[in-house]
């Protein structure tokens, strides 16, 4: 079983990122479920969304606290929440932002994880730029797919295209492609400098 943890603030659309990942997993016929924490969470405030997907049955519904992967769709809370909590070093981190790491003070944590496991997207800019709307969740799971192999982009793009009219759908599945390549040539490069 993979466990995601996708963070946010609210109208960022964490609900819906962690509901289109898991419909991207039932689309290859996996077992998925995806569920927020419930609060009185109001546009701006802190939103926590989970996913699982397994293979099997997925009997759990606890919140995630030891997640596989963990999204971060504003990085401003990543000095306010503890967002990388339970995260160990065998996990993902995808952090929607145009800095590095190291700008972000966040070299030492991520170094535990290397670079194939730990990637930040401008997926704020991107969405922006193929949406007209700073809604970075699909970008995200296009990124998502890339980073960890975990769903194929062809079903995030199903997924987006279930939930969203023709025009919307088109600048999302835009948006998700262009991170998903993004994040792939960012894994290349790596480990090209490791075999030169």
């Amino acid at each position: 079983m993979i466990q995601v943890r996708v963070h946010g603030r609210g109208g960022q659309g964490v609900v819906t990122t962690a509901e289109l990942l898991s419909v991207a997993a039932f689309a290859e016929g996996r077992y998925a479920q995806a569920f927020p924490t419930f609060g009185s969470e109001r546009t701006g405030a802190p939103v926590v969304g989970f996913c699982r997907i397994d293979d099997r049955l997925i009997r759990t519904h606890e919140p995630v606290v030891r997640p596989d992967a963990v999204i971060i769709q504003d990085a401003t809370l990543l000095h306010q929440v503890d967002v990388f909590d339970g995260l160990g070093p065998d996990g993902y981190l995808l952090v929607n932002t145009s800095r590095s790491f190291d700008e972000l003070g966040l070299h030492a944590f991520v170094a535990r994880l290397g670079p194939a496991r730990a990637i930040t997207v401008p997926a704020t800019e991107l969405a922006m730029t193929h949406l007209r709307r700073p809604l970075p969740g699909a970008v995200l799971l296009g990124a998502f797919a890339a980073l960890t192999d975990q769903v194929h982009l062809a079903s995030v793009v199903a997924a987006i295209q279930e939930r969203f009219p023709d025009q919307v759908a088109a600048g999302n599945i835009a948006a998700a492609d262009a991170a998903y390549q993004l994040v792939r040539a960012q894994i290349k490069e790596p480990a090209r400098a490791q075999t030169d």
